[in-house]
């Protein structure tokens, strides 16, 4: 009996083929390895790369904000150094005006008393000394105005402050000393009537002022500055003007170049509508009432309309009474 051979339906790999089928397999293995890993890879380089750029863009930014930091400091030391600057100079400014002041006052006390110094004082002194005087009054009159002049002395006849009065302006000195003693003990003082009255730029006007331009376009106005028929000015202010007149600018119309040089300074403005009444029956019904004017005048004429005739009238009327000057608290 044949024996039935197993291996008859089956299919043999001859050995030689193993090789190339086990090289065929190995690149095959390559293609498919290439084609699905290269994205993975490239992706990884490319979350490195953004990472790289986000590290540099954190750095540049880290930078500028450094630099931004170092620069606004630069500035607030210059700020800083700019307003110490700015404090020093006004300190030194103060102290020069100080020292003018006491070389003033000690040049006029070493200076000889006359009669007219005694007689408003009512004091005597020994050795000829002059007395030191509570105010000096300056009276704005042109040289032609004789009797202006004179119609204001027949009316009265009394340093620590400096008084600025038009010929034409009626004024009570035991009042106005009175006025200015209230004041005393302040370092820095500019009294009088305060207004900001309108830049008038027309040519051919009263008060015509040719730099108009500097005070801005349209409808200007004046910054507040007191009204020229009189005002008054504390010691240091008189010696600081003393001082600096060389560079203080002049505007056509002196009260308001008073107020530009005093407006930029440490000065207290002091409104006192006592020092501009009308004339009668306003400053009448005022002394009345018990509150006798300081100074009376007319707004219309910008002082008394015809002076010469009408200051003893307005004397009569208004005036404090002969006793008040050597009554009045200095």
């Amino acid at each position: 009996m044949k024996t039935r051979n197993s291996n008859s339906g089956s299919t043999k790999i001859s050995a030689k083929w193993i090789p190339l089928i086990c090289a065929f397999c190995f690149a095959l293995g390559l293609v498919f390895s290439n084609r699905i890993w290269v994205p993975y890879e490239s992706n990884g380089e490319q979350l490195l790369s953004q990472r790289r750029r986000e590290q540099e863009e954190f750095q540049a930014v880290s930078e500028d904000s450094t630099a931004a930091k170092k620069g606004k400091d630069v500035m607030d030391e210059i700020v800083k150094t700019h307003d110490a600057v700015e404090s020093l100079d006004k300190s030194i400014a103060m102290l020069q005006m100080q020292l003018a002041a006491s070389r003033s006052s000690q040049e006029m006390t070493s200076l000889s008393g006359n009669a007219a110094a005694t007689s408003v004082t009512g004091l005597s002194h020994e050795g000829g000394h002059r007395p030191k005087v509570f105010m000096v009054i300056g009276i704005n009159t042109a040289f032609s105005s004789r009797k202006r002049r004179d119609s204001v002395r027949e009316t009265w006849m009394p340093q620590e402050y400096y008084v600025k009065v038009d010929d034409d302006v009626h004024v009570n000195l035991g009042t106005l000393a009175a006025t200015l003693a209230r004041h005393r003990s302040k370092p820095r003082v500019y009294i009088g009537c305060m207004k900001s009255g309108p830049v008038l730029s027309q040519k051919n006007v009263k008060y015509h002022e040719p730099e108009y331009w500097k005070f801005g376009e349209g409808e200007n106005k004046y910054f507040r500055h007191a009204t020229g028929q009189i005002y008054a000015i504390s010691k240091d202010l008189a010696t600081y003007i003393s001082i600096n007149q060389p560079v203080l600018h002049k505007y056509a119309n002196e009260d308001v170049s008073l107020g530009s040089w005093l407006i930029g300074l440490e000065v207290e403005h002091i409104d006192d509508r006592n020092m501009c009444c009308g004339t009668p029956p306003d400053c009448e019904w005022k002394a009345q009432a018990g509150s006798v004017c300081v100074a009376s005048f007319d707004w219309s004429c910008s002082g008394i309309c015809k002076s010469v005739e009408k200051m003893k009238f307005v004397q009569e009327r208004c005036g404090e009474g002969e006793g008040a000057v050597w009554s009045a608290l200095f």
